[in-house]
């Protein structure tokens, strides 16, 4: 059974019910096309009324979808020759984030990417996308090698932040975090950040720091989670819909603050509902991308990408 959101019970229930009428049709001489034919035309507008005023918490939801695609599902459908690269020579290799280099368009690429788990056997080996220290430090490693040999860099934010857990705090998660930043701005090759999911504070920008900073339209990019937000501000977590509202953390928002550079569109309904589709958008966007930083010396992608970070925000 699909995974349904609260405020998509409506299209569901009216989906069942046209199903269902389809099967009768099917199993017996009485024609209810003309039926099927309103109630679809009925679901048509229901689809774009719902989804075509979807609010903050909303979106929220959808990024945190269960089926929504992860990074390793956009790697398989916009890469080739994708050869993961493990551990930071450190400490260890961090599931939570997922390095590599592949081809796109023929041409070599560096990944990174924060990768979630489809069930909870993968979510816990996953650790449910929250890295640890050795996953920023997997991810610096590969990002310097990217620079070594001249490859453009693509990372994938999916995370509702870094693993809070004494033993990262204990291997130096800030550290790890505040080097990474540190490392990203200074770094000569063109970098693309994409947010497909959560983009949770400290923990996505570990991965972040780039040239272009693109998100899928429900996806959320935020200092906090809702959750989070509503149990500083209010001492209650159940207020995290009206934290949502008042966080500004959807694309839109962050577009018109000048934060993220563009809104790569989805499927109505969300990524999940047609993955080759998304994976569509998303290379459009990336193309467009790299033609653009590939173009420029390494000079100019430094001071371009000092004068953005600069200049972000609006207050």
């Amino acid at each position: 059974m699909k995974y349904v959101l609260d405020f998509e019970k409506p299209i569901f229930e009216l989906r069942e019910k046209i199903n269902e009428l389809k099967t009768m049709t099917a199993a017996s001489e009485v024609d209810l096309s003309s039926e099927i034919k309103t109630l679809e035309a009925r679901l048509e507008k229901l689809e774009k009324d719902i989804y075509g005023h979807l609010n903050p918490w909303d979106r929220v939801q959808i990024a945190r979808h269960p089926e929504r695609p992860t990074a390793l599902d956009y790697i398989e459908h916009l890469f080739t020759d994708f050869i993961e690269l493990h551990g930071d020579r450190l400490y260890r290799d961090d599931p939570a984030i997922i390095t590599g280099i592949a081809k796109y368009k023929d041409e070599p690429v560096t990944i990174v990417g924060q990768q979630r788990g489809k069930n909870t056997k993968e979510n816990l080996y996953r650790n449910f996308a929250s890295p640890h220290p050795e996953g920023y430090r997997k991810a610096l490693r590969q990002m310097k090698l990217a620079e070594k040999f001249n490859r453009p860099i693509i990372s994938f934010i999916d995370t509702k932040g870094a693993h809070p857990g004494k033993g990262a705090e204990e291997r130096g998660q800030g550290e790890a975090i505040a080097r990474n930043l540190r490392e990203m701005s200074h770094l000569s090759v063109p970098s693309i950040s994409i947010v497909i999911g959560e983009g949770g504070s400290g923990g996505a920008l570990g991965i972040g720091l780039s040239d272009h900073i693109h998100m899928l339209e429900n996806s959320t990019y935020s200092v906090i989670s809702p959750e989070g937000a509503a149990s500083i501000l209010w001492k209650d977590a159940t207020k995290a819909k009206e934290a949502a509202l008042s966080l500004k953390i959807t694309s839109h928002d962050l577009r018109r603050l000048n934060i993220i550079d563009e809104i790569i569109p989805e499927p109505r309904g969300g990524a999940h509902r047609d993955l080759p589709m998304q994976a569509a958008y998303l290379d459009v966007y990336i193309e467009k991308s790299l033609n653009y930083l590939m173009k420029l010396s390494s000079d100019q992608l430094m001071n371009n990408r000092w004068e953005k970070y600069k200049n972000i925000g609006s207050f």
